[in-house]
């Protein structure tokens, strides 16, 4: 669908879904390739990261539990206890959750970059193929890993923040009154806004990092300032998208964790339904908020060349050329 680029800032949520599902159907092959190398297997690690989670969790609460009903003396609470007090199992538990973040947190980037490479590829009408993709996403990988760094950070210092607020207001107030109940829940949504609104805007620095020359804290702040004048919009998809997560994540865990699904044969299929259900997801979440980039910068009046657009993305196969986004003029962008 061709519009001006003065017109994509009128896109709502709709019309971002609808572009959305424009994209993936006139460019099956490539979003099919690219779903099959990284997103599926993206998609596979989170879920089976939930299982292997609860399995490990499970053994521990199981040890616990057999020791405090266990005669003490015996030879089983001796083994129990000898195991509990080294502490092995809690850190081969947490060993395996640092060792899925890291993992998860570099597969992740890595599939980004990938697919608003690939969106902007389709913009400029430069030819482009799995290998291309492939080729380029290491070194993209770099600016992405360095902005999501910032993004730990702010995260960190958030929850931190947060949690030395709920426990001094509990602490002060000793008796959980109404007044205090109700200052808490007013307290968690606000909490759960402001989250939201990081993540908006670390999705949209990860688009920036990789299509523009900021990069890490200054890619941030571009992204917070592009956000301002969409936030309605910007809110209404990344809580969507989060909705649709959540939800495919709550049914992994009843039907295929908690065993919900009733016999193993049921439990697969439940377990290929969410993966698809989430790489689907997935996919369709990288490129509304790559869509979401493009509304900001057409609202912002922040036209972008299409010729220098075109030579950003062909540096990356060579050497990294920053694409500049001055105020050059686009008669028509291509969506």
């Amino acid at each position: 669908m061709d519009k001006e680029q003065e017109e994509i800032q009128f896109l709502g949520f709709f019309g971002i879904l609808k572009e959305s599902c424009t994209i993936i159907s006139s460019w099956r092959k490539i979003f099919t390739q690219i779903t099959i190398f990284l997103i599926l297997p993206l998609s596979f690690l989170y879920l089976a990261h939930i299982q292997i989670t609860k399995t490990l969790f499970t053994v521990i609460i199981h040890n616990e539990f057999m020791l405090l009903n266990v005669l003490k003396g015996s030879k089983s609470f001796s083994e129990i206890d000898n195991m509990l007090s080294s502490n092995s199992e809690w850190v081969t538990f947490f060993r395996f959750k640092i060792g899925y973040l890291v993992f998860f947190a570099i597969v992740s980037l890595l599939t980004t970059s990938a697919v608003v490479h690939t969106i902007a590829c389709i913009y400029t009408a430069k030819e482009t193929t799995l290998n291309k993709v492939l080729s380029l996403v290491p070194k993209v990988w770099k600016r992405l890993m360095i902005t999501f760094t910032w993004h730990f950070v702010f995260v960190f210092a958030y929850n931190f923040l947060f949690l030395v607020i709920v426990i001094f207001v509990l602490l002060d107030n000793g008796d959980i009154g109404i007044g205090c109940m109700t200052f808490l829940i007013v307290l968690f949504i606000a909490y759960f806004m402001g989250l939201l609104y990081i993540t908006m805007i670390w999705h949209l620095a990860s688009v920036v990092s990789v299509l523009e020359d900021s990069y890490g804290l200054s890619a941030m702040m571009k992204s917070r300032g592009l956000i301002k004048g969409k936030m309605g919009i910007s809110t209404a998809v990344f809580f969507v998208l989060g909705l649709s997560f959540f939800g495919i994540q709550h049914m992994f865990k009843n039907f295929v964790v908690l065993g919900h699904g009733d016999g193993i044969g049921k439990r697969i299929v439940y377990g290929i339904i969410c993966l698809i259900l989430l790489s689907i997801s997935i996919l369709f979440q990288l490129i509304m908020e790559t869509m979401v980039y493009f509304v900001c910068k057409s609202y912002h009046h922040e036209n972008i060349d299409k010729s220098s657009l075109a030579d950003h993305l062909g540096g990356y196969l060579e050497e990294f050329i920053p694409l500049q986004f001055k105020d050059v003029q686009l008669e028509q962008f291509d969506v």
